[in-house]
């Protein structure tokens, strides 16, 4: 059998059709079977492990992996590798589900004891627990809203139990062994321990090999005459621990060693795969660091050789091999969506870096193609690329322009998965700021609507994203803008806001009403729809508990209604609210007193009709005495505001 299914596809799935499986499992549990004969059903069971998904599915039906976990508490060595090289089959395929091996709380322990059996003990280990540490993938950090990263179940966890069944000084040692196999499994199980894990980093840091530190061990794994696949496994052991805190960022083994050999990886000489690595890695190590930005936009040429990141094949010396140039082509939109990731990285913070990036060849265009290709992933990392380069108020007047981003922005907008929309609709909100000149184009596209239905969504990032671009496209809008939103939103959604849990959500929506009611006509015209709703809501609130912020925006909303023509009466006939604004003027923080007191100067402003009955009305409610107070102040915009509305009176 085992001869007859060696490399053989047809003939595994024959066999598994045969039902030979059961059969060899239950050989291979069966105590009175001989050691050899146990250890030859394992062997076979792998070699059918090898062949397509679809064996490993119908393995894991016949529950082979308890099988052979059993099979791992015997004394023969022989066998104890025959298991774990048929586990690692199974685990490292992407249908076998990682909680197998955490299912019995005493497989991982024992793992670990076994670890000093073999090289072939410790090849294999190492290999399984680095495939059943699953964690979540990197999100880039959105500077206008940052999405959440998604948390699979049981994400952390898989880590920690690792950690804690002492992962990090078991393997530690490995990493000195002769056999290169298990040096470099053991340095990938390090990879995945220290992702996004702060613990297991600062522990790292500390270790010592052979009397030598563990980041001084990975620097010397970087060097050139070390294999690609170590070079990189260690780059990516230094950025973890660098983004997890336990390196500095400007560590010299960040700056001369790890980025570099990154950058490296990035050349078109590399292969596909390596290449994707590099990018990717990088793009993560410099994500949140704008030194390393900077640093990385000008080591060999970056920017530039990302460029080849969309000539496909990867390289010319390499279409002799035909298998190879097939394989590229099938896996080009790897390559798209690492150099646009890249891109989003060196982009996110400087100015300079992002005219580099849209002055290379075609850069918008293929930002504009990428936001329509069929894969997801090039999809969400050419909108995190376009965000990334919308932040900068020139680029949004010109390249965007130029290039009508916005219109396949719109369409990636229409139902996309929420990771995709989170980013995209932080796009758009800086694209309707109000110097973009995409603004009308967009609105005249449905914009509205479909940002009135982010504000309600499930999703906390959306729902602030949905409200943001809302403000954005508010500011100095006109009026019948300001009067489709109103109608959008509806007074229900908008208090549903205005009540929400998210202090960001609740900010945004101030915001958005302060947006809305600029201008006299438009506060006019606004407060006599919806005024009786709005000064609720300004009640509501400025009871609530909420912080400074909160307050004082919704104070400055209350100045601009004071600023309207006729609105003026809605403050004046509601005492509630002048009671309000009084006690403000007294508050102890200076910032809610000047907002109070801007309610106030609007409201008795002199050259304005019925200006006289509002002052005589406020003086009665002990107005003016306060103003005396504080033009006593010794906060001098206080002490200037004070005495500037005093001399409205005198006037």
């Amino acid at each position: 059998m085992k001869n007859a299914v060696i490399g053989n596809n047809k003939q595994k799935a024959n066999l598994i059709v045969l039902g030979a499986v059961p059969r060899l499992l239950y050989l291979l549990q069966q105590e009175t079977s001989s050691t050899e004969l146990r250890t030859e059903c394992a062997v076979v069971l792998g070699s059918l492990a090898m062949g397509t998904e679809n064996n490993v599915k119908s393995l894991l039906d016949c529950h082979i992996i308890p099988a052979l976990l059993q099979g791992l508490l015997s004394p023969e060595l022989k066998f104890i590798e025959a298991c774990l090289r048929c586990l690692r089959t199974i685990f490292t395929s992407p249908v076998t589900p990682e909680e197998l091996l955490y299912a019995d709380a005493t497989v991982i322990p024992h793992l670990m004891a076994l670890l000093s059996r073999s090289r072939y003990t410790q090849e294999y280990i190492c290999q399984i627990f680095s495939h059943c540490c699953k964690l979540r993938h990197w999100h880039s950090c959105g500077f206008k809203s940052s999405p959440q990263p998604l948390l699979c179940a049981n994400g952390p966890d898989h880590q920690t139990i690792l950690f804690n069944h002492g992962a990090v000084q078991n393997i530690a040692h490995l990493l000195s062994s002769t056999s290169y196999k298990v040096r470099m499994q053991a340095l990938k199980c390090f990879s995945v321990l220290a992702f996004e894990n702060p613990q297991v980093s600062m522990t790292l840091v500390n270790v010592l090999v052979d009397g030598e530190l563990l980041p001084q061990i990975f620097v010397k794994m970087l060097q050139r005459d070390k294999p690609i696949e170590m070079q990189l496994t260690s780059a990516k052991c230094l950025t973890y621990m660098c983004r997890a805190g336990a390196i500095r960022t400007d560590d010299n083994c960040i700056i001369l060693k790890t980025l570099p050999t990154l950058v490296r990886m990035c050349n078109k000489e590399r292969l596909l795969e390596e290449r994707v690595e590099g990018a990717e890695t990088l793009a993560y190590l410099i994500e949140t660091d704008v030194e390393l930005q900077r640093i990385a936009s000008i080591t060999d040429h970056l920017i530039a050789m990302l460029s080849d990141y969309f000539k496909y094949p990867s390289s010319v010396s390499a279409i002799t091999d035909i298998k190879r140039l097939d394989h590229d082509l099938k896996h080009a939109h790897e390559l798209r969506q690492a150099a646009f990731k890249l891109y989003a990285s060196l982009g996110a913070n400087d100015e300079d870096i992002r005219k580099k990036i849209i002055e290379t060849e075609n850069m918008m265009d293929r930002i504009v193609n990428g936001l329509s290709e069929s894969s997801i992933k090039v999809r969400l990392s050419a909108v995190r690329c376009l965000h990334s380069l919308s932040r900068s108020v020139q680029q949004l007047r010109t390249s965007f322009q130029d290039h009508a981003v916005w219109k396949p922005l719109m369409k990636v907008l229409q139902n996309a998965p929420d990771e995709v929309l989170v980013v995209a609709s932080s796009t758009l909100c800086n694209l309707l700021l109000e110097f973009s000149p995409s603004k009308e184009p967009i609105l005249e596209s449905g914009a509205i609507e479909l940002l009135c239905s982010l504000t309600q969504s499930e999703n906390l990032a959306l729902r602030v994203n949905g409200i943001w671009a809302l403000m954005n496209m508010a500011f100095q809008a006109e009026q019948k803008i300001k009067a489709d939103i109103l109608r959008g939103l509806s007074t229900e959604q908008l208090f549903q806001l205005l009540s929400d849990s998210d202090v960001n959500v609740l900010m945004k929506t101030l915001g958005l009403l302060r947006n809305l009611l600029s201008t006299r006509p438009h506060i006019d015209q606004i407060m006599s729809t919806h005024g009786k709703q709005i000064m609720q809501a300004v009640t509501l609130i400025l009871e609530g508990e909420h912080n400074i912020e909160v307050k004082e925006q919704t104070l400055c909303i209350l100045a601009n209604i004071a600023d309207g023509t006729t609105a003026k009466e809605l403050i004046m006939t509601n005492d509630d609210i002048l009671q309000k604004i009084k006690y403000y003027m007294s508050h102890s923080n200076a910032k809610l007193q000047l907002a109070a007191m801007f309610c106030i100067s609007n409201l008795i402003w002199n050259e304005e009709e019925g200006s006289q009955e509002r002052q005589d009305k406020l003086r009665d409610i002990g107005i003016v005495d306060i103003l005396h107070k504080l033009s006593q102040s010794s906060d001098p915009n206080l002490c200037d505001k004070a005495k500037t509305a005093l001399q409205q009176y005198l006037a």
